[in-house]
C-alpha cells in the first residue's frame, strides 16, 4: 500500500489498553516477526524465541523507545518503558511504568510504523541543520581524544581542506574545559578560542562544541548549583554523586526549569561568546540516573534521558548519542561508539535500520573506521581495507562522520578511495536531501530495512543491505575477503555497473574494493 494511503485507509482497530498490568501476553501468530526496543539491540532484529529486554533504566547506551513493531502490521506502544520476551509464540510485556496499548489496525511493517508514529510521535515538520546531510561531518575525538587544543584542531581542519575533502560541521569533542560544569575554554590550550573558532569559519566548517549535562563536584560551578538546588539527589539533602565513563560527577536535575534555564544559558554565553554553531550532546543515558534518585519533579531514569534531549530543540546544529522517547523532533542521533572491527561494523546497518523504525531518521552511523577509541590504543597500523568498507557503509546513509584522519592512516590507493566514496555520497545528495525533508513531515524512514520496504518476500532477516527511500539498494561489503550476497526483492534492478537484474534474485560476487554497490530499482 502506498505511504499516503496508510494514514487515510479506513480499517477495523483492535486495541488493548492494559492498566500496569503486571503480565501482558501477546500471541504471535504466524509468520509474525518483531521489532524494536533499543537500537543496540539492532543485530538481533527480528526477536527470536528466548529473547528478552527491559527498557526501564536502559538505553542501550543509544536511542530507545518504548515501541515494538511487527512484520503483520501490529505495534505495541506504553508512555512508559517495559520489559518484552519472547516465550516460543507468545509475546510477553511485563514491569510496565504506565498502560500499555497493542493495535492492530495495519497489514504489515511499513504500515505498523505509519500508524504508531501519526499517534505517538508525528513529525514535526522541521529539519536539523542540513549542512549535516550535505556534507560529511568531522570530529576532533580519534585524533586527539581527550587532548583538544586550539593548535591541533585547526591544523586537523586544515588537512580536511588540503587533503581534498570538502569543508561540513567540525566537532570539537570532550575535554575543551577545565572541569565540567565550567563553560569557557581552558586557558592552558586554548590561547584564543574565539580566533580559532572564526578562522574554521572562514575556512568553511560549522563548529560544534561536546557537553554533557554533568557538574564536576567540589567545584565553584559545583557549590553554586548545589546551593539553588539545580542538582539531582540521592536523600532529599544530599547531591547525589554519579559514575559514568569519565568518574565521579553530580548531575542537572532538568525537572526543575530552574536548571533548564541555567544551563541553557550556559550554553547561549558560549555561542555568543565563542561563535559555535552547536552542540554534541553526550551522555543522558537512562541507566546513569538513580531510579531512587530524588529530583524536583518526581521523574524515572528514562524521564531524565528525555529531559536531556528536550534541550538540544533550542539548537538546529544538534547531535545526541542516548536518546528517549524523541522521535519526530528534529534532533540528530549517532550510532553508539563501535569498535575497529569488521564484527562492529556489521552492526550499522541493522542498528540505523533499527533507529528508523523506531523514528530517529536523522541518524548518523558512528566515526568512519570506528569511534570507540580503545580500539585504536596500541595498533601500529589500522586496517586500512575496514577503513574503506565503513566509509563506504556510512555514504548513503543519512549522514557520514570522519574523525581518524584518512591521510594519515591510509596509503595513497586507498585514501584515494575514501575521497572517491566522498564523490559517489555527492552524487546521492540531491536524493537525500528529498528524503530529508519529505521524513520531517511525514516520518517515514530515510534509511530503511528491506521488510519494510518489501514485505512478505522473506526479507526479514537480510541485515547487509539497506534501502536508500524506495529507490536504491545499498549493499555495502561487510567482509575482509570482498565477498558478499546480495538479495534482490522483485522487480527489474539496475546496478551502479549499469547491469540490469529481474528480481527476486541473490547475486554471490567478490566486488572490488573500489566498488560500492548500489542497485536502482527501475520497474
Amino acid at each position: 500500500m502506498p505511504w499516503g494511503k496508510v494514514l487515510s485507509t479506513i480499517l477495523i482497530v483492535a486495541i488493548c489498553k492494559c492498566s500496569y498490568a503486571q503480565t501482558k501476553t501477546i500471541q504471535i501468530k504466524n509468520g509474525e516477526r518483531w521489532y524494536g526496543g533499543a537500537v543496540t539491540e539492532g543485530q538481533q532484529m527480528p526477536v527470536k524465541d528466548g529473547y528478552t529486554f527491559n527498557l526501564f533504566a536502559n538505553t542501550g547506551g543509544n536511542q530507545a523507545a518504548p515501541l515494538l513493531l511487527s512484520t503483520s502490521g501490529r505495534y505495541i506502544w506504553s508512555d512508559g518503558p517495559f520489559t518484552f520476551t519472547v516465550k516460543g509464540d507468545v509475546l510477553e510485556i511485563t514491569n510496565a511504568a504506565a498502560p500499555v496499548e497493542l493495535d492492530s489496525i495495519g497489514h504489515n511493517l511499513k504500515e505498523a510504523f505509519a500508524n504508531a508514529a501519526k499517534k505517538h510521535f508525528p513529525a514535526k515538520g522541521k529539519l536539523p541543520d542540513t549542512l549535516l546531510l550535505y556534507r560529511p561531518q568531522y570530529n576532533t575525538w580519534i585524533e586527539l581524544v581527550y587532548n583538544q587544543n586550539q593548535a591541533d584542531i585547526l591544523a586537523y581542519a586544515k588537512a580536511i581542506i588540503e587533503n581534498g575533502f570538502p569543508a561540513g560541521v567540525l566537532m570539537i569533542d570532550d575535554n575543551w574545559g577545565d572541569y565540567y560544569g565550567r563553560f569557557d575554554f581552558r586557558k592552558d590550550r586554548f590561547e584564543n578560542a574565539t580566533a580559532m573558532i572564526d578562522s574554521l569559519h572562514k575556512m568553511g566548517f560549522k563548529v560544534m562544541l561536546w557537553i554533557s549535562p554533568f557538574i564536576s563536584p567540589d567545584t565553584e560551578v559545583f557549590r553554586e548549583l548545589q546551593s539553588k538546588k539545580l542538582l539531582l539527589n540521592k536523600k532529599a539533602d544530599t547531591t547525589a554523586i554519579l559514575t559514568w565513563w569519565n568518574g565521579y560527577s553530580a548531575v542537572l536535575d532538568f525537572t526543575n526549569p530552574a536548571a533548564k534555564e541555567w544551563f541553557k544559558g550556559r550554553l547561549d554565553y558560549m555561542v555568543h561568546t565563542y561563535h559555535l554553531d552547536g552542540f554534541k550532546f553526550d551522555a543522558g543515558d537512562a541507566d546513569f540516573y538513580p531510579a531512587d534518585a530524588v529530583s524536583y519533579e518526581k521523574a524515572i531514569p528514562n524521564d531524565h534521558s528525555q529531559l536531556w534531549g528536550e534541550i538540544g530543540l533550542g539548537y538546529a546544529l544538534n547531535e545526541y548519542r542516548a536518546m528517549w522517547k524523541m522521535a519526530g523532533e528534529p534532533l540528530v542521533q549517532r550510532l553508539r561508539d563501535k569498535q575497529h572491527t569488521w564484527v562492529d561494523l556489521q552492526k550499522l546497518i541493522p542498528h540505523i535500520t533499527l533507529a528508523g523504525l523506531l523514528g530517529y531518521n536523522f541518524t548518523c552511523p558512528d566515526m568512519i573506521g570506528g569511534g570507540e577509541y580503545g580500539s585504536f590504543i596500541g595498533r601500529d597500523k589500522l586496517d586500512e581495507e575496514l577503513v574503506v568498507r565503513s566509509a563506504q557503509c556510512s555514504a548513503l546513509m543519512p549522514m557520514m562522520q570522519f574523525s581518524v584522519a584518512p591521510w594519515r592512516v591510509l596509503s595513497q590507493e586507498h585514501l584515494a578511495i575514501v575521497k572517491k566514496t566522498v564523490e559517489i555520497r555527492e552524487k546521492y545528495t540531491p536524493y537525500i536531501m528529498q528524503l530529508a525533508k519529505a521524513s520531517a513531515f511525514n516520518g517515514e524512514p530515510i534509511v530503511r530495512c528491506m521488510e519494510y520496504e518489501f514485505p512478505g518476500q522473506g526479507l526479514a532477516e537480510v541485515k547487509g543491505e539497506f534501502m536508500l527511500g524506495d529507490k536504491y539498494l545499498v549493499a555495502p561489503v561487510m567482509a575482509k575477503d570482498g565477498k558478499q550476497s546480495v538479495v534482490l526483492p522483485k522487480g527489474k534492478w539496475r546496478s551502479d555497473k549499469g547491469e540490469v537484474f529481474k528480481g527476486p534474485k541473490t547475486i554471490e560476487q567478490v566486488v572490488a574494493l573500489d566498488r560500492l554497490p548500489v542497485y536502482e530499482l527501475i520497474k
